[in-house]
């Protein structure tokens, strides 16, 4: 900033423009204000966690049922967003959960299931395998199969957020990097490595930097790997006959895709080799160790999937202590908004969340149930009243 000469001056500014705050700042500018988002890399990238060409929504939740109402409102603000922008963003193929008939996730997904009164069936391993035949599931695993569940496609849905914030009368300023901020009178001044802004409102969206940018331990990065390997059957990895899964078998959580963008069938493991890094100096050429994991595990329960890699991509997790998500006011800023911890399950909820932090933001609440998902869970963190 030049001395002497005043801040420029905004209602409202979104620190990271990933899938959180794409959805904030598309919130903010519909709602009228002068927002702006500031993105200390591209619009959109690939190195934090809202990238990978397909990111799997489901409504059966067996992480937490208080999930599936927040749920419900992300697919009306997700087909909400197709409209507006012109394009299909989010392909339903149904979503299976599977594990031991007592293991967390077919227990969980089928409380969900129930309590919110879902359609869904309740699948054996043998069942599943003559309705989807590339699943080849252990006998004793027992699957909830959930007609809503499918893809979104994060890249396209964080260029329609941008695009619609833009229309708006929105700014957004990618390769700045937000250095600090402090209270100033009613308001945040923000200083980046090109300059100062003040403004009203300041929503924190900084991903795996959410920490360094909050000023408080919320999320810890980990290094994450996905997989795309060639079908050797492609018609049985088809969107059509393929549904999105969450398994836990033998000890591995693993979460899998029909192709779709990339030559391959998609998985994943939850929390891959447990690999807690600096999102700075994180390791972002998949090895062969990498490789080995998601293939040992394709072989196994998809044999029919488990050609040749076209894809290996190594992304960011950004896990809070218990995996569930931030989204309130910051304890020691009330003009100040946290948004982050997606830890590995947070990109389906973008939509919702953009509309709570731009509730939370303007009217300092919301008429959403976020009890789960404030910071008054963390014992040494006060959360905002």
């Amino acid at each position: 900033m030049i001395p002497g000469m005043a801040a420029k001056r905004y209602d409202a500014i979104v620190a990271g423009v990933g899938g959180f705050g794409s959805a904030a700042l598309f919130h903010l500018a519909r709602r009228g204000r002068r927002v702006l988002g500031l993105e200390r890399f591209d619009v959109p990238h690939d190195l934090g966690s809202s990238g990978g060409i397909t990111r799997i929504i489901r409504l059966a939740y067996y992480e937490h049922p208080s999930y599936v109402p927040l749920l419900a409102r992300a697919y009306e603000l997700w087909r909400e967003l197709e409209r507006a922008a012109g394009e299909q963003l989010l392909h339903v193929t149904g979503s299976v959960d599977a594990s031991e008939e007592s293991g967390r996730i077919f227990t969980g997904s089928l409380a969900s299931c129930l309590e919110h009164d879902l359609p869904h069936e309740v699948l054996t391993a043998e069942e599943l395998a003559r309705r989807f035949p590339a699943y080849r599931l252990p006998a004793g695993t027992m699957a909830v199969l959930q007609p809503e569940g499918g893809f979104l496609l994060p890249e396209r849905c964080i260029v329609a957020h941008v695009s619609l914030a833009l229309a708006a009368g929105g700014e957004v300023h990618a390769r700045e990097r937000v250095l600090g901020w402090e209270p100033a009178g009613d308001g945040v001044r923000v200083r980046t490595d090109r300059g100062e802004y003040e403004t009203d409102r300041l929503v924190l969206a900084g991903g795996a930097w959410m920490s360094d940018l909050v000023g408080l331990p919320l999320v810890q990065a980990e290094r994450q790997v996905l997989g795309w390997f060639q079908p050797l059957r492609p018609e049985l990895f088809s969107p059509a006959r393929f549904p999105v899964f969450n398994l836990e078998l033998e000890g591995d959580h693993f979460y899998g895709f029909p192709v779709f963008g990339i030559p391959g069938f998609k998985l994943g493991r939850y929390h891959h080799l447990g690999e807690d890094v600096d999102p700075d100096a994180v390791d972002r050429e998949p090895r062969a160790d990498d490789e080995a994991l998601l293939r040992s595990f394709a072989e196994r329960y998809f044999p029919d999937g488990a050609g040749p890699a076209t894809t290996l991509k190594a992304c960011l997790f950004e896990n809070t202590p218990d995996e569930h998500f931030v989204v309130d006011l910051h304890p020691d800023a009330p003009a100040v908004v946290c948004l982050g911890g997606g830890s590995g399950h947070g990109f389906k909820f973008c939509s919702v969340l953009g509309e709570i932090a731009a509730d939370l933001a303007l009217d300092g609440a919301t008429g959403h149930d976020i009890g789960l998902l404030r910071l008054a869970r963390f014992g040494g963190v006060r959360a905002a009243s």
